[in-house]
């Protein structure tokens, strides 16, 4: 558990780290959309260099990347099989009695893997560089123009922070759960299917109880202190766009741009 790099903030002195949130925010946004133009391979190669120089000047190294894509092996690997045996388009490549393979479904296997990477290496770089409450104040002032037609722009950017901020707390109360299971006897990575699903059944049941509690712990917390959503808010630490904010930005629309035009040309 302590390997899990999701959600965990990372206290360095980048350049990365010192952008504004929205900026941030915004710009996994757009180059979430740019990465499903199919640009090609020579288009994803230039976003993945563009990735890499944003994971260098981010300072994150490659150790705690392959720890942010480990956990999504088993899914990206379902996905490949999946896209490999069921898509039937194009040549012919491999056949074997009733297993089939397409050029076609190589093609596109190999897009999702590099679409797949992509996304969990930049929203890695966003989850390591911004803090959970600069994160939840970039997201209340993107939202705010919906408070217009009353959408609850705080409610939301609140109930994101508390998720992020229980993160590392439910994953260090998983382990502990898990340690005390194994001094009772139970084996979670030995004996058969059947004791392997009793197993994690053991260790969801009190996680479950255990997150209720806190829950219901941080609400009654809440209400004691008189917490109340629709009042009118000041804030202590004010955002502000600087000019690297501005260059940054102008580097991600040209990012992006070249990869619509890349899905267009090629």
């Amino acid at each position: 558990m302590n390997n899990m790099m999701f959600g965990k903030y990372l206290p360095l002195d980048s350049f990365v780290h010192k952008l504004d949130p929205r900026l941030k925010i915004g710009s996994l946004l757009l180059l979430l959309i740019a990465v499903f133009f199919d640009a090609g391979f020579i288009g994803y190669a230039l976003l993945g260099i563009f990735v890499i120089i944003m994971a260098i000047f981010s300072k994150i190294k490659v150790s705690q990347i392959v720890k942010a894509i480990k956990p999504m092996l088993f899914m990206m690997a379902f996905l490949m099989i999946f896209n490999l045996l069921f898509i039937q388009k194009g040549n012919l490549v491999f056949s074997f009695w009733i297993i089939k393979i397409y050029d076609q479904a190589l093609l596109q296997t190999a897009y999702i893997f590099i679409r797949l990477v992509l996304i969990i290496i930049m929203t890695t770089i966003l989850t390591a560089t911004t803090k959970p409450l600069d994160l939840t104040l970039g997201i209340e002032h993107l939202l705010s123009p919906f408070k217009k037609i009353g959408f609850p722009t705080h409610e939301v950017a609140m109930m994101i922070s508390i998720a992020l901020r229980f993160i590392p707390t439910l994953l260090e109360e998983t382990q502990r759960i898990m340690k005390a299971q194994a001094s009772r006897g139970v084996e979670f990575s030995e004996g058969s299917l059947k004791e392997k699903i009793m197993s994690i059944v053991s260790l969801i049941i009190p996680l479950f109880i255990s997150a209720f509690q806190r829950a219901e712990d941080l609400a009654n917390a809440m209400e004691s202190r008189n917490y109340n959503p629709e009042a009118k808010r000041t804030r202590y630490k004010q955002l502000h766009w600087r000019l690297a904010d501005t260059l940054s930005f102008i580097c991600v629309l040209i990012m992006c741009t070249t990869m619509v035009v890349m899905s267009i040309v090629l």
